[in-house]
């Protein structure tokens, strides 16, 4: 049986040899659930080893159920018919697959049904999903959404969403962009008024949000309507109703099975996450550094995806006597594709090991703050490389998948600019990556300043004195 993690040697290889330590004990709080639940790890390596079970799995669902799909699913695309929103056949199957198999509360804590997984691992799900279906990232990837109340909400709020994402009975989207603010997300339009009694209701328009026929949303709105910019900004928790109206989806290049909604909101009830005017500053922020990855480890997956369909082709496709990836312009351009696949990987899941420390030493400072008095400068060391990498890895990859996709379509000649074979539907699908989240542009203003200030070289001296450089050679023996 074809399986996304086992026949990928590299991602077996960062697992194999990445510092998760630290991930580790500060996800699973130094094993305090181990004597809670059966499942929970009871050390380092014990939760090293249950990422790999996970992993194995999800490689084989991605190989056997989703990738199958993939071309219909693009064919038949998300239907928008009497004011409702329908996914194609092949994506329900592949959600109701991902729920079965307890996939859906990747990082959400055990307590409410999830499986307590760090980013690192979850950014190893969402490339294998997006090497099968790059659309079906889009939904499977929204678990940011859940992650963000879980970071932010009241008790209340996680006890009464949070077992219903876990078990794929809810979905979620993230309603941010409007007509008239897409990267300038301070200047959103959209109302929050406060009625009599504190019910919030919502006024205005959102644009572009994908599977914004999602069960809950989270939205940002202006609820301070006399502070201008980001700080008059709050974010809401909306559970689907009457109240809000599908107006259209996009007719879009690629990505066909995510469905993408404008839509009306008109006094429709909500309710405050977290504080008000912290929407924009704070919480949006924390949950673009979620969205930054998940973008990259689809640009990674469908690069992937890509690279082995160029691969193959030029294996069995004879020109001249030969096969043409023995001619070395094109055996050239598939090697040039992996070490850009390879360098995407690593950047990618050093930045969500980044993201994970960062994470994971704000809730020690929460829940154990006389213990997280001695990890000060390692949270601000990791928010500083955080803020730089995630825009980094995101641009990077992004635009890296869009030129291996070229090349796959270059290597398949004439075929390749057909519908008979999956790289013309790669490289539409790939054509988003570095547009949606910020545009590659946005990404390198947001990077700026980390470069600018000299994070990426304080970055570059810690590598130098963590890492055991004479291992190395050992190391690159063993991934060949």
């Amino acid at each position: 049986m074809s399986n996304f993690y086992l026949d990928n040697p590299d991602i077996l290889f960062h697992l194999q040899h990445m510092d998760l330590e630290q991930v580790v004990r500060l996800k699973e709080q130094d094993f305090a659930e181990s004597g809670v639940y059966a499942y929970a790890p009871h050390d380092v390596s014990d939760a090293v080893d249950n990422y790999h079970r996970v992993l194995e799995i999800i490689g084989e669902i991605a190989a056997e159920f989703i990738a199958p799909r993939a071309n219909a699913v693009d064919r038949e695309g998300a239907r928008f018919q009497g004011g409702e929103v329908y996914y194609a056949r092949g994506t329900r199957e592949s959600l109701q697959r991902l729920a079965q198999a307890d996939l859906m509360g990747f990082t959400l804590p055990r307590q409410y049904g999830g499986i307590n997984i760090p980013k690192t691992i979850y950014s190893m799900a969402i490339e294998m999903i997006s090497r099968a279906d790059a659309s079906l990232m889009n939904l499977f990837g929204l678990q940011e959404i859940a992650d963000t109340i879980c970071k932010f909400g009241s008790q209340e709020q996680k006890e009464r969403y949070l077992p219903r994402f876990c078990s794929g009975e809810t979905s979620g989207a993230m309603a941010l962009t409007e007509p008239d603010a897409g990267s300038d997300l301070q200047s959103i339009s959209l109302r929050a008024d406060q009625k009599e009694g504190g019910q919030w209701v919502l006024n205005g328009v959102k644009r572009f949000i994908t599977n914004g026929c999602a069960d809950v949303s989270l939205v940002m709105a202006r609820s301070e309507p006399a502070i201008a910019g980001g700080r008059g900004v709050s974010l809401f928790i909306y559970e689907r109703d009457e109240h809000m109206r599908i107006r259209r989806i996009e007719n879009k290049l690629g990505i066909h099975g995510s469905p993408t909604c404008e839509l009306q909101f008109q006094d429709a009830p909500a309710e405050l996450l977290g504080q008000r005017k912290k929407g924009l500053v704070k919480y949006t922020l924390s949950l673009m550094n979620g969205a930054r990855l998940g973008v990259a480890a689809q640009a990674v997956g469908i690069a992937e995806a890509a690279w082995r369909e160029a691969s193959g082709y030029a294996r069995q496709r004879i020109q001249f006597g030969q096969p043409i990836d023995r001619f070395q312009p094109v055996s050239e351009m598939l090697a040039d594709m992996q070490v850009s696949i390879q360098a995407g990987r690593s950047l990618l899941y050093e930045t969500s090991r980044m993201v994970d420390l960062k994470e994971g030493l704000e809730d020690l400072s929460e829940h154990d703050p006389e213990r997280a008095k001695g990890h000060k400068e390692d949270l601000k060391r990791f928010t500083r490389y955080s803020a730089l990498f995630t825009p980094l890895v995101k641009a990077y990859t992004s635009e890296v998948v869009n030129d291996i996709c070229d090349m796959a379509i270059q290597i398949h000649a004439g075929t390749g600019y057909t519908k008979d074979f999956p790289v013309e539907r790669l490289y539409r699908d790939a054509r988003i990556t570095n547009i949606y989240e910020g545009t590659t542009q946005l990404q390198v203003v947001a990077a700026m300043g980390g470069i600018m200030t000299g994070v990426i070289f304080d970055w570059m001296d810690h590598l130098e004195k963590e890492t055991d450089f004479s291992a190395l050679p050992r190391q690159m023996e063993m991934a060949r």
